[in-house]
């Protein structure tokens, strides 16, 4: 332990050397390299853990620099996995990084988590974070989590010393359609920035055994009043009792093929004047649109049928393509002889190919 490099730590009282060892002797698993894994992992790699794993499989695009602070512009097409590593070795060559260029599925989960004292969940989805919980019960390893929905931000610390599972405040993971995504309702570029950093401070005091840990309390942030709540919830004690994965992480099935076509390809079914079904929100249509398409929320889409043409090939639309998946299963299961496309990446990946 170099303690010069630290020296600011070791004399803080009610820390010191001994919690400085601890955090040297730490390994700490961080999923997602995206903007809650970033400050993250920054800090925890300026602060002294010893060894950090890191879960990531994207690569960094144009629309992540507004958040995602430690990638360049230079570093757009790279790997996360790539780029973070390097830019963390040159931040702090004394830790001892480990990479999974892979993503966090039942398959692996219980392999990789199993080396860790502890996992930070950064990921940006419900199935992941049900199985990060559930490996973490198996095996006995406290998480921290972090959310963010809209202008707001949520930080909790799960299964520490036999309090609260993730299922005690989230019982059932909810469908792919009732839930927002930063990709189709945006994020403050800040704002990952914060309740990553406040993560890693929870994974400190877990580590140091300092302070009081918020478990069995969901700490809710608001950006735009800038303050803090915080709900206490109790421990369910059937959370306690998982033994073994379960078959229900995915939202679809990842060998599923979808009929799709890149939005990219955009333009040209405007120019062949095909029929492209908007399928956003109200409120997101009238923000922006394509002229030549036809808006049916996709909430309502099994109610204005009648609006499309069914003997023609159909282009579904909407903001990142999540959305134009699922109403593309819909449609199939009535309507099984026509030609049904999703416009993979939806509008972000065509505006992003204008710019």
């Amino acid at each position: 332990m170099n303690s010069g490099r630290y020296n600011r730590q070791n004399i803080l009282k009610g820390f010191g050397p001994s919690a400085q060892q601890q955090l040297t002797n730490a390994k700490v698993l961080v999923i997602g390299a995206g903007g809650l894994g970033i400050p993250v992992l920054t800090y925890l790699n300026a602060m002294g853990i010893g060894t950090l794993g890191i879960v990531e499989q994207d690569s960094v695009s144009e629309s992540n620099l507004h958040r995602q602070v430690i990638y360049t512009e230079s570093d757009i097409g790279r790997p996360k996995i790539e780029a973070i590593q390097e830019k963390l070795m040159a931040q702090n060559s004394q830790t001892k990084f480990v990479s999974y260029d892979t993503f966090l599925v039942k398959e692996n989960a219980l392999k990789i988590i199993a080396d860790y004292d502890l996992v930070v969940d950064a990921s940006d989805n419900f199935p992941t974070r049900y199985l990060v919980n559930d490996a973490c019960v198996i095996l006995n390893k406290p998480f921290v989590y972090g959310a963010l929905h809209g202008f707001e931000g949520q930080i909790s610390v799960f299964n520490y010393m036999g309090g609260p599972t993730y299922r005690c405040l989230f019982p059932e993971m909810p469908k792919a359609d009732e839930v927002p995504n930063c990709n189709e309702h945006g994020v403050l570029g800040i704002l990952p920035g914060i309740i990553g950093n406040l993560q890693a401070l929870e994974t400190i005091k877990v580590i140091a055994n300092i302070g009081e840990v918020l478990s069995g309390k969901l700490l809710i942030f608001s950006a735009l009043e800038q303050s803090y709540q915080k709900i206490k919830f109790k421990v369910n004690t059937k959370n306690l009792l998982i033994t073994e994965l379960l078959n229900t992480y995915e939202w679809q099935d990842p060998c599923e093929v979808v009929p799709s076509i890149s939005a990219n390809k955009i333009q040209k079914l405007i120019t062949a004047k095909a029929q492209i079904i908007d399928l956003r929100t109200n409120e997101e249509y009238s923000d922006f649109h394509l002229a030549e398409s036809v808006h049916i929320p996709l909430n309502v889409i099994e109610a204005n049928l009648q609006k499309i043409d069914f003997s023609v090939p159909v282009y579904l639309l909407c903001q990142s393509g999540k959305r134009s998946e699922m109403a593309l299963k819909k449609l199939q299961k009535k309507y099984p002889m026509t030609s049904l496309y999703s416009i993979s990446g939806g509008l972000n990946q065509y505006l992003a190919t204008c710019s």
